[in-house]
């Protein structure tokens, strides 16, 4: 299939604005124009000789752009020391923080493959990570983090060099801290300083930026290879479709081993020269955006899902019916507000100014409460947006962009964006990029910013991208007249019952979801009769709507057999049930007595659900109810 002219056309631009330039040239270039701006800052404590300002209040960490680039040099300049060559492969374990970001740059300055690992992975899928990546150094903040690489640092021997962050986590006098590493640098760049900028010109825009193991839901990580034209192409195109440009404010805080966190996190904050806070515990995110007020926000589903939860939670406990009603109109205002401005709306001076009033009442100071007063651009990805979900954050006037995109497309392929969004799609191809449907129903895409391929695995690479370049993305999309793609379920997810039925799950799962009190869900029936599904409470709501209710119990637990909160399931079964086909119904449910978090082992770092390891640990569950 040949490509469209005009899709060449706006390739061979943004091929031009990239030009030959890698990372390494772009953070020289905006340390040249932001030398002195705050570039990074985090809350850790340690390292307190590593370049920082020291704390700020609220007793942030921040480093300027010039300290951010020459404790990278300092880094680079210490990664020599220790014999890392050209193209070497450095794996970081390490939380959002100051070190994690510095030492990517650092990578990158010597030459070599940073490659952030989740923090979560266990002991087995890390040494299966360092056996086929073979990295000569691992960066890693703690003893938590050491524990889970020390099967791969016995079996690697003396090729792998340790690095630990936290200097209390040193167990061994081979292990490196962070401070030798960057007083060996810092010394070596002292008697050789051109070392590392004759290393950092053996950069070749073709070199891998980065290469980032998948989180393993089907089976052992992947690693995918991303170059610097891949990254370069991504930020541009990125933020071309956003719209943004200058300086921005952000939190970062979803692992920096998934790629829209780097993009979002550590790429585009150097093409701009930004202001990045990153806090190492996700349970911090409201906080942080109560103290940052940031002018761009990115939050995978589950968090726009926990902010809506949250919020309805409070306005149901309200006892004044009149306060309530006063909010739901201005929701009402407000959602009609964004979505009049959708692709083929009509926004009318009537709809303006009941927006307006709805705002300056309470819109305004929900969005305040909230810390997103100040977005700019609000996004969500990793997995479709539950259409209802963007519907309750646009009553509060907020648009957030629904995009689309995988680790092997180096993020968004398709987004929503102020050029042109709909809400319930994951909007339009972005620029350079081609997306179409293949004859059964996959999302095929194409473009600068896919993925050469999957490291040292040709047979899995063979199996991603075809003869023509497409990449099979394994998700079922359809596309409309006006370009707009939405995202119907994964292709392997797909429920096709004993009666030959065709079911997405997830929609089912978000429409239970829609209930506070629920946490996650997950709908089997593949290949059975009907469907059933699983359910775990909210940790947060969950507890506060039942005391609302005079429950006492705060154990998970117990409220999980609690009669009043197993009508309140059952009432969320009924109430997606209503909305749903015969054959999609839920026919039987059980409320688990957990919860299921990052930390465990149902979900992914980016809190999707791991449908096999859900099938087989609650296997007996499931059989009874069929049984």
């Amino acid at each position: 299939m040949s490509v469209d002219a005009a899709v060449l056309t706006t390739r061979a631009r943004i091929a031009e604005a990239v030009g030959e330039r890698t990372l390494a040239d772009v953070l020289a270039a905006t340390v040249a124009e932001h030398a002195d701006a705050p570039a990074f800052s985090d809350r850790h404590r340690g390292a307190e000789d590593a370049g920082h300002e020291g704390d700020d209040e609220g007793g942030w960490r921040t480093l300027s752009w010039r300290q951010t680039r020459e404790l990278g040099l300092d880094v680079a300049a210490g990664l020599l020391t220790l014999g890392v060559a050209t193209g070497d492969r450095v794996a970081i374990m390490a939380t959002n923080r100051i070190e994690h970001v510095v030492a990517d740059i650092g990578v990158v300055h010597a030459a070599a493959t940073p490659m952030s690992i989740y923090n979560t992975l266990s002991v087995e899928q890390v040494a299966f990570i360092a056996g086929q990546s073979r990295p000569s150094v691992a960066i890693l903040e703690d003893a938590d983090h050491l524990a889970r690489w020390q099967r791969a640092i016995d079996e690697a021997g003396d090729a792998l060099t340790v690095v630990l962050v936290d200097p209390a986590a040193r167990t061994d006098d081979r292990h490196l801290t962070w401070d030798d590493l960057v007083a060996r640098g810092r010394a070596h760049r002292a008697q050789h300083p051109d070392a590392v900028a004759a290393r950092t010109a053996e950069l070749s825009p073709d070199a891998p930026a980065t290469i980032l193991y998948t989180s393993g839901t089907t089976g052992n990580p992947k690693g995918v290879v991303l170059s610097h034209r891949n990254v370069m192409h991504e930020a541009v195109s990125t933020l071309e479709d956003a719209q943004l440009d200058g300086p921005q404010r952000s939190v970062s805080y979803l692992p920096l081993a998934h790629i829209a966190e780097r993009t979002l996190g550590i790429y585009i904050p150097q093409f701009l020269g930004s202001h990045t806070h990153a806090i190492g515990d996700p349970a911090e995110l409201l906080t942080a955006l109560g103290e940052v007020h940031p002018t761009l926000f990115f939050g995978v589903p589950r968090v726009w899902e926990k902010i809506k939860t949250g919020i309805s939670a409070k306005l149901a406990a309200e006892p004044d019916p009149a306060g309530r009603a006063m909010v739901e109109q201005s929701m009402a205002a407000g959602l009609a507000w964004v979505e009049a401005q959708q692709v083929g709306a009509t926004m009318t001076p009537e709809i303006e100014r009941a927006h307006a009033k709805a705002d300056a009442a309470i819109l305004g100071f929900l969005r305040l409460v909230l810390g997103l007063d100040q977005v700019q651009w609000a996004a969500s990805a990793a997995a479709p947006m539950p259409l209802e979900v963007a519907r309750f954050m646009a009553g509060l006037g907020l648009k957030v962009y629904d995009v689309y995109g995988m680790t092997e497309t180096c993020g968004a392929v398709t987004a929503n964006g102020p050029a042109g969004f709909r809400l319930g799609t994951v909007g339009r191809a972005t620029p350079g990029m081609e997306v179409r449907i293949a004859e059964d129903g996959e999302v095929l895409v194409r473009g600068p910013v896919t993925t050469s391929g999957y490291h040292e695995d040709p047979e899995q690479t063979a199996a991603l991208i075809d003869a023509d370049g497409w990449v099979h993305t394994g998700d079922i999309g359809t596309l409309d007249d006006d370009g707009f793609l939405a995202i119907v379920d994964r292709k392997k997810e797909l429920i096709i019952t004993s009666s030959g039925k065709n079911i997405a799950p997830s929609n089912i799962e978000n429409l239970l979801k829609e209930s506070p009190i629920i946490g996650h869900a997950m709908v089997v029936g593949d290949a059975r009769p009907y469907v059933v599904a699983v359910l775990t409470l909210d940790g947060e709501i969950a507890p506060i709507v039942a005391a609302s209710m005079g429950i006492e119990v705060t154990d998970l637990a117990e409220l999980a057999r609690h009669p009043q909160v197993l009508a309140l399931a059952q009432a969320a079964v009924d109430a997606a049930n209503a909305r749903l086909s015969r054959p999609e119904q839920v026919k039987a449910f059980e409320l688990l007595p957990a919860e299921w978090t990052a930390e465990s082992e149902e979900l992914t770092p980016t809190l999707k659900l791991k449908r096999r390891v859900v099938n087989a640990k609650y296997a007996d569950v499931l059989d009874r109810l069929y049984g």
